[in-house]
């Protein structure tokens, strides 16, 4: 096994298990334990990983892994809720859609939409993410408008005040938000202050506001607000959302969705 295909395999197996040990590492990957540590040092050293007294974690006080290496965590019910969210855009609407794993998501899935396989344009797309951006710009019928910024190589987003010279001269119909956590009390929030300022951007442009969370991101805290609960018209989350969470998402005015 290639170092590259290595470190690929023990990041898919920390994103999905959170934790890895050396020893455990070395017999899941067939090689030895010095190598893996030799991994795991390298890997860290990236910030790829946090290193542990025998091992590596994915979770730090600020860690994030890359977008690239996060999209294993439940990446069924995303693809349902991304398929659920992009029935909710219609043709010819100006949509902004912030970076991660689910909205990109819900990128692959207007791609595909036969609705909007023609039109001037069939639909205008916002975004301040660079692997949005360039899945959509190959589909002429899209109009993709790109945020200016500087890249944050954990989530391919632009951030910094670049950007509010674009988006304080456009309007939107809708804001698609991805987020870490959403909690009544806390709104919706992000590891990354100036990420969160950027997408607080986009929905206070938007008519309206979507989120799309999986259900393991509702009734958390995050570092950086993005916005209250009463900016959110919209929350589209999975059928394994705790029903009192559901509950108290709606009694504060917000129509949830469950798929």
């Amino acid at each position: 096994m290639s170092r590259d295909a290595r470190w690929k395999a023990l990041l898919d197996l920390l994103v999905e298990r959170g934790r890895l040990d050396v020893e455990e590492a070395a017999a899941e990957l067939e090689v030895s334990a010095a190598t893996i540590r030799r991994d795991f040092d390298q890997l860290a050293a990236q910030q790829m990983l946090v290193r542990t007294r025998g091992g590596a974690v994915v979770h730090g006080v600020s860690y994030e892994l890359p977008l690239r290496y996060k999209t294993a965590r439940n990446a069924s019910e995303k693809q349902r809720i991304a398929a659920a969210v992009a029935d909710l855009l219609a043709p010819g609407e100006a949509v902004g859609l912030t970076g991660g794993t689910t909205t990109t998501e819900v990128a692959r899935a207007l791609a595909v939409r036969g609705d909007l396989t023609s039109g001037t344009p069939a639909l205008t797309v916002v975004t301040n993410a660079l692997n949005i951006a360039n899945e959509l710009a190959v589909r002429p019928q899209f109009k993709i408008v790109l945020t200016g910024g500087v890249a944050r190589p954990q989530s391919y987003e632009l951030i910094g005040p670049l950007a509010d010279g674009v988006l304080s001269q456009i309007t939107l119909d809708v804001a698609v938000l991805g987020v870490v956590a959403l909690d009544v009390t806390h709104g919706a929030a992000a590891h990354d202050e100036a990420e969160a300022a950027i997408n607080r951007l986009l929905c206070e442009r938007a008519e309206r506001v979507v989120v799309a969370a999986d259900s393991s991101k509702l009734g958390r805290r995050a570092f950086a607000r993005i916005c209250a609960v009463d900016m959110v018209d919209t929350l589209v989350t999975d059928t394994a959302a705790d029903p009192e969470l559901v509950r108290g998402f709606e009694e504060a005015g917000l129509r949830v969705l469950t798929v």
